[in-house]
């Protein structure tokens, strides 16, 4: 059946935080149809960090503003791309933090986890949509 191997939309969202549960749950319950478990959490992480930064530094937590969502759901692969209403940022600008003068910092972890647990994640020219991507790591189990 095709529904049961692709998943495609687009949605807009409030930007919330329960609307970003709402959908991560959504998106998650769809992933983990075709992912295993170590890639949906991997998944997971990236999503949450992506779409609560379009809350808080994207939509400077404005309630009128929204997030538009794109996600493309398949067997080996699962996209999304995640747009705020924001003026956008230079990721290359954040602070590493790593960094010795970083690391008791509480903040500013987000972006890294998202490069370590994504196998694409790129930004828009203007940064405020990032697109990330992760491919099945390890093959289907048999059922």
């Amino acid at each position: 059946m095709v529904s049961d191997s692709l998943e495609h939309k687009s949605v807009v969202i409030d930007s919330s935080r329960g609307a970003v549960e709402h959908l991560c749950s959504l998106l998650l319950e769809a992933a983990a149809k075709h992912f295993d478990s170590d890639d949906v959490f991997a998944i997971h992480l990236a999503l949450e960090e992506a779409l609560l930064n379009a809350i808080q530094h994207g939509n400077k937590q404005d309630a009128d503003k929204q997030i538009k969502v794109e996600y493309f759901i398949t067997p080996a692969k699962f996209e999304i791309s995640i747009t705020d209403k924001g003026t956008g940022f230079d990721p290359d600008a954040v602070a590493d933090p790593r960094a010795e003068e970083n690391l008791r910092k509480c903040c500013g972890r987000g972006l890294l986890l998202m490069r370590s647990y994504m196998d694409t994640v790129e930004y828009n020219e203007a940064g405020n949509c990032v697109h990330m991507v992760k491919h099945k790591t390890k093959a289907p189990n048999a059922s």
